[in-house]
């Protein structure tokens, strides 16, 4: 097998964010920091660091965190209010959160950190459905459901945190937890290699294999990850097998060699809610494209990239006149589909009522991950499995250290700036639709007022983390 454990940079944090790196010379090179300016810019992100983590732990509800909550604490937000009994599980939630905990530990030390960490993960092991997954939230008062979602990075996120910090300190509690939900995850797993976006069996589209939100390929993700902690275990390396195999004869057929949102037990195409057709999805195809790369870096096998180089010109094809690319596209016609409630289809993106038109991305401009994407195929067959995994994975020389640390000096000294007093980070007058009434539909309606974000506060201590794990890089060289 091609990849291995992790060795040179521990966190999933970095690994993600230094993949973003590139070509080096695309950074700025002017001014460059001193080494006295890096040492005293460490020192204050350090302090920044402990400083806001120690308070948004202050903002834990059990243990568990939302999405916002006002200066005052008085209001909770997931994706709909919430109360002192409830946490979310979907990112920037809980689990996100953990993982927050988590890399400012490994980057500073501080055992606290650690603790909030741990904190956070027994709450969402009080949540752990009978089966080993997780639902959207989780209701501390309401412990009896067993709904396992895979919906936008629910349970996926969950494993993730949980994985990750068991490698970090040993504890019985997590240690069975993270078995448990491994072991979910390879049960929950369709004969045909794909995962539902919900389990058990509800009798409806949520036991479809579902790529919509990123479910399959964030199932992959995590399965990924558990191999590089678990090497040895077959069944992980069975599982990965089997869902390479899917992403394969999923793919549709010419001319129209893209992914859809979601297959029924024929392998066909389905529809999901009333304005989710089906249809074949190019941003689900550009996400397959990439879980395909990720997957040769797995296993190294150059058939299982077969499949992206017709994904990519019917990609280039379908581009609609305005640009951007359209959610759904017709099977056989290629016509963008609009779909209002019911299942009432409209012929333009302007007809849909606004709360369809502006609350559900119908077009989208792809046209950089498109790019991307391509790249990145054109490098897997340029350098192989192995010399890909390097390249993205780790920055080896002393000027592309020094280029990252250089490109993201302004935004780590806008993160300090923007702390308060507290250790929080408060977006001032954030503007958020209305939640409307039972039964009335979004027209328009907005709130304004002073918010605290856990998604605000995830992107400041990873930005804060990877300027400390570049500074701890630059000094090996």
């Amino acid at each position: 097998m091609i990849l291995k454990r992790r060795i040179l940079l521990s966190s999933s944090l970095i690994f993600m964010l230094l993949s973003m790196v590139g070509n080096p010379m695309v950074f700025a090179q002017n001014n460059p920091l001193s080494q006295t300016e890096i040492e005293d810019l460490k020192d204050q992100v350090d302090a920044t660091l402990r400083k806001g983590v120690a308070f948004f732990h202050s903002v834990n509800t059990q243990g568990g965190y939302v999405y916002f909550v006002t200066p005052d604490l008085t209001l909770k937000w997931g994706e709909v209010p919430l109360d002192d009994n409830s946490i979310e599980v979907q990112p920037p939630g809980t689990p996100a959160v953990g993982q927050s905990f988590l890399a400012a530990y490994k980057s500073t030390g501080d055992k606290q950190a650690l603790e909030y960490a741990k904190e956070a993960a027994y709450a969402l092991i009080r949540g752990q459905t009978k089966s080993g997954g997780w639902d959207h939230t989780i209701n501390f008062k309401k412990l009896d459901k067993d709904v396992v979602s895979f919906d936008d990075n629910q349970t996926q996120s969950t494993v993730s945190f949980l994985m990750a910090l068991d490698q970090e300190i040993d504890d019985p509690l997590i240690s069975t937890a993270t078995k448990s939900a491994l072991k979910m995850m390879m049960q929950t797993q369709l004969s045909n290699g794909g995962w539902p976006h919900k389990y058990p069996e509800q009798g409806n589209y949520h036991d479809y294999a579902t790529f919509n939100d990123g479910g399959i390929n964030d199932c992959i993700r995590v399965m990924i990850e558990a191999y590089t902690y678990y090497p040895d275990d077959e069944a992980i390396e069975k599982s990965l097998l089997k869902a390479a195999r899917f992403m394969n004869i999923s793919q549709l057929p010419p001319p129209q060699p893209g992914w859809a949102q979601q297959y029924n037990e024929f392998l066909q195409p389905a529809w999901a809610r009333t304005f989710e057709p089906a249809a074949v999805c190019p941003s689900v195809t550009i996400n397959n494209i990439n879980t395909l790369i990720d997957l040769y870096l797995v296993f190294g096998k150059s058939t299982i990239l077969e499949p992206i180089p017709d994904a990519l010109r019917w990609l280039r094809e379908i581009r609609l006149e305005n640009g951007m690319w359209a959610r759904f596209v017709e099977l056989g016609t290629g016509k963008p589909l609009y779909y209002d409630r019911p299942r009432i289809r409209v012929e333009k993106l302007e007809d849909l009522h606004p709360e369809r038109r502006t609350g559900y991305g119908y077009q989208s401009n792809l046209q950089s991950a498109l790019e991307k994407s391509t790249v990145r195929y054109e490098k897997a067959l340029k350098l192989g499995a192995k010399n890909l995994w390097q390249e993205e994975n780790h920055l080896q020389t002393k000027e592309q250290v020094s280029m990252r640390l250089q490109e993201i000096t302004g935004k780590v000294k806008k993160i300090i700036d923007a702390q308060n007093k507290s250790g929080a980070w408060i977006t001032k007058d954030d503007k958020f639709k209305k939640r409307m009434p039972s039964g009335e539909r979004w027209n328009g309606q907005y709130l304004t007022m002073d918010r605290i974000s856990s998604g605000v506060f995830n992107e400041n201590i990873g930005t804060l983390c990877e300027f400390i794990a570049l500074t701890n890089q630059l000094e090996t060289f």
